[in-house]
């Protein structure tokens, strides 16, 4: 795996969810700089879109993959479909330079786009994972400074909110679960539209504490990390589990 310069060029995924996102980020002397970033959240595939809005934010920011000097991707959870694609996007960009990589929690990268704002509340991070349960996990947020309080869980929506009673501060729920969580108790508040969805920016923000202390990996040790297994999985072990009884 190549070694990391001092100063250094982090690209970052997103594709977790409906929205797909991917952000520049450069770092000097500890200074962290966004240079460019890009979304679409349409009806086309993660599959069709990811990888040419890359192409185009690179050539939009004036660089170029071989000016990249590391990577960072959500990990999930999230859509088994979605992440996927990031995580095998990542580990193709990574192979022709062996670069750096730096698995984020979806969660995680959702909450640090908060970071650095003089607020002082927690923030709940919330994915839809059907049928009354959410991926969630709470940080707190006191003068810009972020501390995860929980780890990344799969909760029903009636253990969140035993979790959540009796906080001291007020819960600022982001995440394409907020407004379910918000609706089932109604005390939390709900993010704004522009700053609720995952995003690569929160995903680059995660990634750079963990380069700093040597926490990467290689391309082709990538991995996706699931709180619960896919759908079809749970059904077809559920049937075998029903012609062993």
């Amino acid at each position: 795996m190549k070694a990391l310069p001092e100063s250094y060029t982090l690209l970052a995924v997103e594709s977790s969810a409906g929205p797909a996102s991917c952000a520049l980020l450069r770092v000097e002397e500890g200074r962290e700089t966004l240079l460019c970033s890009a979304s679409v959240n349409t009806r086309l595939t993660h599959s069709q879109t990811l990888m040419p809005m890359i192409e185009d934010m690179l050539r939009n920011a004036g660089s170029s993959l071989e000016a990249v000097d590391a990577l960072a991707v959500a990990v999930g959870p999230g859509s088994f479909t979605g992440v996927r694609i990031g995580v095998a996007a990542v580990k193709g960009l990574a192979f022709p330079n062996d670069l750096p990589c730096v698995p984020v929690s979806t969660l995680e990268g959702m909450a640090r786009r908060f970071e650095g704002l003089p607020m002082n509340c927690d923030i709940l991070t919330a994915m839809d994972a059907r049928c009354r349960q959410v991926y969630t996990a709470l940080f707190s947020l006191q003068d810009g400074v972020l501390t995860r309080e929980t780890p990344d869980e799969a909760l029903s929506l009636d253990e969140l909110s035993q979790r959540l009673a009796g906080r001291e501060h007020p819960i600022l729920v982001v995440g394409d679960g907020a407004a379910l969580c918000c609706t089932e108790m109604p005390w939390l508040r709900l993010a704004p539209a522009g700053q609720r969805d995952q995003s690569a920016v929160g995903v680059a923000r995660a990634a750079v504490p963990r380069l700093a202390v040597g926490e990467a990996v290689s391309g082709d040790t990538l991995l996706p990390v699931y709180l619960r297994l896919p759908q079809a999985e749970r059904e077809l072990r559920r049937r075998q589990a029903g012609e062993q009884t």
